[in-house]
């Protein structure tokens, strides 16, 4: 239950476990065209250049910006966490110029201060932030950065690595380019996958490039020629097969439930263990508007040591959880509510874990009254616990 990876639904592992083919087989290249085909209903586009890339999150953000960027280029980089610091290195990396938007780890990003960047820097091509910050377990408005993007008439570089399955992710309702996520999320996946999406505009940007793309392996327009050759697929790498029959698999578990009620599921997982941790007497940083419902960051109280509680977790209850980063490193522990691992058993699980720890630890909270309070809120709800 911490940042990712999330637990993997048995039908993915079974998957994961069936006989290799080759990566030009006919059935597997069937295969991939179901992929694409439900990788565009999770991200909610027509985008046709949609698929997965075959390398964790890290590679699909990797993959936007070695495309995109060319040397001089000026991207606007939102940073609120880690991530769009990693944001940053790769604009550096591929020779562009950051402009570097910064707001207080825990807070959303600013649309406001964002404005004033683009009309300060009308020469900009990208805006790049992270929609689903995994460091600090905040939800900014992509809506409206994407909105501002459009209306500035600069592209647009999302991270959703921890967003897609868990909240709306709308790609073409918010006319985002290029967004990138992550198997071992909410997709509940192994980790190893990328899924990614670009708009007509990035496909134009990449055709029209003066220099090459830095990276081979990621060059949008080798890769193309391998995903999007219907019946004539040009060999660009081998593909991992067997991920990709867990990714299937994963997609298919997204369809069967419905995405609506997917990020419903997620909401109210969150609703339970807010509950819990209120009526223990924690404490949660992000503001209740800014939180993501899948990553909840929770203070460590005083008196208590951050590490010996995650380590006693994960030695008395089997329960892994994560640490904080940067600002919050030593003191907040991040809690993940992801795809297979928001559910009612794993709220319950954790309160009573982390109670039981923390007593153990001489922590300063109320006992006894955590898991009546989360099981309060699926009562009221109507959810089975």
């Amino acid at each position: 239950m911490g940042p990712g990876p999330s637990d993997v639904h048995p039908r993915v592992l079974a998957a994961l476990s069936k006989p290799t083919v080759g990566h030009l087989d006919p059935g597997f290249q069937q295969l991939m065209e179901a992929i694409k085909a439900s990788l565009r209903y999770v991200f909610q586009t027509d985008n046709a250049l949609t698929y997965p890339v075959s390398a964790p999150g890290s590679a699909g953000m990797e993959t936007c910006f070695a495309n995109i960027v060319e040397p001089g280029d000026k991207i606007i980089i939102a940073q609120n966490g880690a991530f769009g610091a990693r944001m940053r290195q790769n604009v550096v990396r591929f020779g562009g110029v950051p402009v570097d938007v910064t707001s207080e780890w825990g807070h959303a990003i600013d649309p406001n201060a964002i404005e004033d960047a683009l009309k300060a820097h009308p020469d900009a091509k990208a805006l790049a932030f992270v929609h689903a910050e995994t460091s600090t377990g905040v939800l900014s408005d992509a809506a409206a950065l994407c909105g501002l993007a459009r209306q500035y008439d600069v592209l647009s570089i999302v991270d959703t690595v921890t967003g897609l399955i868990g909240v709306p992710v709308l790609v073409d309702e918010w006319g985002a380019d290029a967004v990138y996520s992550g198997t071992q999320k909410c997709l509940s996946c192994p980790p190893g996958l990328s899924p990614v999406t670009f708009s007509d505009r990035v496909a134009e940007v990449v055709k029209a490039r003066k220099a090459p793309v830095a990276s081979w392996f990621l060059d949008l327009s080798l890769v193309m020629e391998y995903w999007l050759g219907e019946g004539g697929r040009t060999y660009h790498h081998t593909a991992p097969v067997n991920a990709l029959y867990g990714l299937y698999e994963a997609l298919m578990l997204v369809e069967e439930e419905g995405l609506e009620a997917s990020w419903e599921r997620h909401r109210n997982m969150h609703r339970a263990l807010v509950s819990g941790v209120d009526a223990m007497g924690l404490t949660m940083p992000v503001a209740p508007q800014d939180r993501l419902p899948q990553l909840n960051l929770i203070q460590v109280p005083d008196g208590v040591s951050d590490g010996e509680v995650r380590k006693a977790l994960l030695q008395r209850h089997n329960l892994e959880i994560g640490a904080g980063l940067s600002a919050f490193a030593g003191k907040a522990w991040r809690i993940g509510l992801m795809g297979q691992s928001a559910t009612p058993s794993h709220v319950l699980k954790f309160l009573t874990a982390l109670e039981d720890v923390l007593t153990l630890q001489g922590g300063k909270i109320a006992h006894g009254v955590a898991v009546p309070a989360a099981i309060q809120v699926f009562n009221e709800l109507d959810i089975g616990h």
